[in-house]
């Protein structure tokens, strides 16, 4: 990763490193595609220049594949054209949990070098020492802020709280604040963006961000050196304490009870905690009950999968990062089929620009589908009313037509109610536009039928039944 200015990052070396990257990117540009230069040797971030070696950083692992099975040769040839014959190119791969402690001088082979065993995210695991307490770094990736976590319905309440703890660790009432939902919605980038955030406005000076399965490995570490005391100490020494993946810490019962009377210290000194989890506090197995306990006296606040919309301005945002024009139909396309998470969001941008890149195709629909064929396997055509409309009238065994015409027939009512409902649900539509596809009725028409289903799936075991056979309908003819 980028080192920091505090680790010792030298103002002139990294001007260097700027200034010689700049000459082989010259050279570079000339040699392969636009698209290709822009995907793949643009983002590229210059770290430093020490002697004949230069560091580079990477976006992420497939990345550096990508440049390895690639542009190798190309990047090789440069290197040694711009630096000279002994000159070599180092490279940090961004890790989503940067390291503790960034060595000195790079790690890593060249790219052209690379052993297998080396291709794996630069995260090295630091062992606990008590000579690290003092020099210990908060571990939050700079890469990840508020400004670039779109906001959307789904993650709303988790944003606001995120915002209010970190203008104020330990001074609300979100204390603990914990994120849960499932992986790849966004819970690892808004925690660094809370840190980062109280960070920079000088609201909290001691932070530590540290997975479940690093503070297990690191007390297991402090037992068996004989340091229980300087670990225990770190981390209650902490303003702000935020730890990832609490189910990891289940059976774990010693880390548990460690991690229990640091809770509690923290919390009892007005020190604030943020944790996440996969899944809300109640619902965490093999933890303690009193752990739990304390899990819960706070704010807990989810992250549902992304809606369109939000999935739409994702798509954009990373684009726009990485000085990419995609065509708003393929923005569009890719939103419409890659529903889960943002990572798989990503995924898809990232194989898109691969296949365009190697393949020296133009970005389009065409090309977009053909990846996401592989990738999400499934492409859905956006369902439509009338779809829903013929679904329900075949369950229910009436013609299409009722559902437009006035008829008041009890069995032709319910259906109606139950195809606005599930139009509502599963569709973009407005409410105006549900009503024209069933008669040109009002909007006014269509609360009430979803009203009126709501209302008797809490009392009519039948009628959700009917609905539950619907829905399983729908997505078989997706």
């Amino acid at each position: 990763m980028v080192l920091p200015a505090e680790a010792g990052q030298n103002p002139d070396n990294q001007l260097l490193a700027n200034q010689t990257w700049e000459r082989c990117l010259a050279v570079i540009k000339d040699q392969i595609s636009s698209l290709s230069y822009k995907t793949w040797f643009q983002p590229i971030v210059p770290v430093r220049l020490y002697e004949h070696d230069l560091t580079v950083q990477v976006p992420s692992q497939f990345f550096y594949d990508w440049l390895e099975e690639h542009y190798s040769t190309l990047i090789r040839n440069t290197i040694t054209s711009i630096i000279g014959e002994s000159g070599k190119l180092y490279y940090y791969v961004a890790s989503e949990e940067p390291a503790l402690t960034p060595p000195e001088q790079p790690e890593h082979e060249t790219l052209s070098s690379l052993s297998e065993s080396a291709r794996t995210p630069f995260a090295p695991h630091v062992p606990f020492r008590t000579e690290n307490l003092q020099s210990i770094r908060n571990n939050l990736n700079p890469r990840y802020l508020f400004d670039n976590f779109i906001k959307g319905d789904c993650n709303q309440l988790a944003r606001a709280a995120a915002m209010a703890v970190a203008n104020n660790p330990g001074g609300t009432s979100f204390n603990p604040l914990v994120f849960y939902g499932g992986t790849g919605l966004g819970k690892t980038h808004l925690m660094h963006a809370l840190g980062n955030h109280a960070a920079a406005n000088g609201k909290a000076k001691r932070i530590a961000y540290i997975s479940s399965e690093k503070f297990t490995v690191d007390f297991i570490e402090s037992v068996q050196g004989d340091k229980v005391t300087e670990f225990s100490s770190y981390y209650r020494s902490m303003d702000l304490l935020i730890v990832d993946d609490i189910q990891f810490f289940a059976g774990k019962e010693k880390t548990q009870d460690n991690f229990f009377h640091t809770f509690n210290a923290l919390y009892q000194l007005g020190k604030q905690i943020v944790l996440s989890s996969d899944v809300p506090p109640k619902e965490l197995h093999g933890l303690d009950d009193r752990l739990i306990s304390r899990f819960q006296c706070g704010l807990t606040a989810d992250l549902q999968p992304p809606d369109l919309e939000t999935r739409i301005a994702i798509l954009q945002k990373k684009s726009e990062e990485n000085s990419l024009e995609l065509p708003p139909n393929v923005i569009d396309f890719i939103a419409a089929n890659v529903t889960k998470n943002i990572r798989e969001l990503e995924g898809c941008l990232i194989s898109i620009l691969a296949r365009a890149s190697l393949e020296n195709r133009e970005i389009g629909i065409d090309l977009a589908k053909d990846v996401l064929r592989v990738v999400v396997n499934d492409i859905r055509t956006p369902l439509t009313i009338e779809q829903i409309q013929k679904i329900v009238c075949e369950y229910f065994d009436i013609p299409v037509d009722l559902l437009r015409a006035k008829t008041r027939r009890q069995e032709v009512v319910v259906a109606r109610q139950i195809a606005m409902y599930i139009a509502k649900d599963l569709t973009n539509s407005s409410l105006k536009t549900i009503g024209m596809h069933f008669g040109g009725r009002d909007h006014s028409t269509v609360i009430h039928a979803c009203q009126a289903v709501e209302d008797f799936l809490k009392t009519d075991n039948n009628h959700k039944q009917h609905i539950e056979q619907i829905r399983r309908t729908i997505d078989l003819n997706k």
